[in-house]
């Protein structure tokens, strides 16, 4: 028995911000963000939306491809490090949105991996036969946390959501292998250090912006390829494939330096590299399934095609997903 995504489902907030609109707020140009990061704009959310809001819509659209209804769902998974609030989960907010009241829910927080770490927990749900269908959610809300004076993070990140639906199936096809790990020495490279337990919210932590995005960009970039070869090549090792037997890879969209320079280094093109950093921007945990989707929908991803996921975060955390389509 495998774990097989079934459907899938994206969504990004309506307002658009362009890097021509960064230009008016903080020192900064359009060359400068495209050629450093690759990224021309990033969707933002509205005063009145949350990543709850997100993860429903993605969630429907999934649901939608799979052709199933949420009451046979068995289980609910959102990946995200912006929830809604402390507690409940935003799974739960999603659970009750979307009606689907015979499944359990619960977050994950893995930052820009929670994706790849909540599918891989999803599908072991499936294989030991305690789930039959799972909505695994990646969806958050970054320029909540962003400061906006900082152009080495402002130009970086966006907000969004992607799903996908997972279910059993005893054919060839579905998850082939999940490949998960953490170094949590370097948790200092990307962190929102203010706002929890160690550092709650106070005066002085708000004056001195602890509640924002704080990244040292240089150590991150190299971790950030370091991790994502060394992923790669111990998933195609553990399936005895070769770079060239993998149709496309679905990276986390974190800057396009990092995507070319783990390209290269596999020895895998470009156009076999789903890229939608460039409209999107770096959205954390929803990088992964929103290109995934968009993928899906025009095509490049069909059936019997072998598809790796790379995924890299905070944490540090990093993982990688084999699926035969």
């Amino acid at each position: 028995m495998r774990a097989k995504i079934i459907g899938t489902g994206s969504y990004a907030p309506e307002t658009i911000l362009t890097n021509q609109e960064l230009e008016k707020r903080i020192d900064t140009s359009h060359a400068w963000i495209v050629e450093r990061t690759g990224v021309y704009a990033r969707h933002i959310v509205a005063k009145d939306e949350a990543t709850s809001d997100l993860a429903v819509k993605a969630g429907e659209r999934a649901l939608k491809s799979a052709g199933i209804a949420p009451d046979d769902l068995d289980l609910i998974i959102v990946g995200t490090t912006t929830p809604d609030m402390l507690f409940p989960s935003t799974a739960c907010l999603v659970q009750h949105r979307l009606m689907a009241t015979s499944a359990a829910a619960f977050d994950l927080s893995a930052a820009c991996s929670g994706f790849v770490y909540a599918l891989s927990v999803g599908e072991q749900f499936i294989l030991s036969g305690k789930s039959k269908t799972a909505l695994i959610i990646g969806a958050d809300v970054m320029s909540r946390f962003v400061d906006w004076t900082d152009r080495t993070t402002a130009v970086l990140f966006g907000d969004g959501a992607g799903a996908v639906v997972l279910a059993s199936t005893s054919g060839t096809s579905g998850i082939v292998s999940t490949h998960l790990h953490a170094e949590g020495a370097l948790w200092n490279l990307i962190a929102i250090p203010g706002g929890g337990s160690a550092n709650p919210p106070s005066e002085k932590m708000l004056i001195e912006k602890c509640n924002t995005i704080k990244m040292k960009g240089s150590e991150t970039f190299k971790s950030a390829v370091r991790t994502l070869e060394e992923v790669a090549r111990e998933t195609l090792q553990s399936n005895q494939l070769a770079p060239s037997d993998i149709a496309y890879v679905v990276p986390h969209q974190a800057n396009i330096r990092i995507i070319k320079a783990v390209a290269e280094r596999l020895g895998i093109e470009m156009d076999r590299v789903v890229v939608n950093l460039d409209q999107y921007g770096n959205t954390s945990a929803a990088s992964i399934p929103l290109a995934l989707d968009e993928a899906v929908r025009d095509g490049r991803i069909a059936e019997g095609k072998i598809i790796l996921l790379l995924a890299f975060g905070s944490g540090l955390t990093w993982g990688s997903t084999l699926i035969r389509w």
